[in-house]
């Protein structure tokens, strides 16, 4: 039981050599990972610079139009509720 749960309860200490390849093998991780997340973020500004592109073309706007439409004015309504009310 004791070497099923010892790893629990303590850990051995691992020697310089293998220290140091750990630490290189992290290392190595990160840039390839920095790597990785550089060419994505390339990948994502020329995607947008393509959305961009696309986009700048000149588009027909159509104008929705609604039955019993009436013209737009600049002015609020007219209120017909009293600004009070009550007692």
């Amino acid at each position: 039981w004791l070497a099923e749960l010892g790893p629990m309860f303590f850990s051995l200490k691992d020697s310089l050599k293998t220290r140091g390849e750990r630490a290189r093998k992290e290392t190595s991780e990160r840039s390839t990972m920095e790597e990785e997340m550089r060419l994505a973020q390339e990948k994502l500004n020329r995607m947008k610079e393509e959305a961009n592109a696309a986009g700048s073309t000149p588009s027909i706007r159509n104008r929705i139009v609604t039955p019993f439409n009436r013209i737009q004015t600049a002015s609020t309504p007219k209120r017909n509720t009293p600004f009070r009310s009550g007692i």
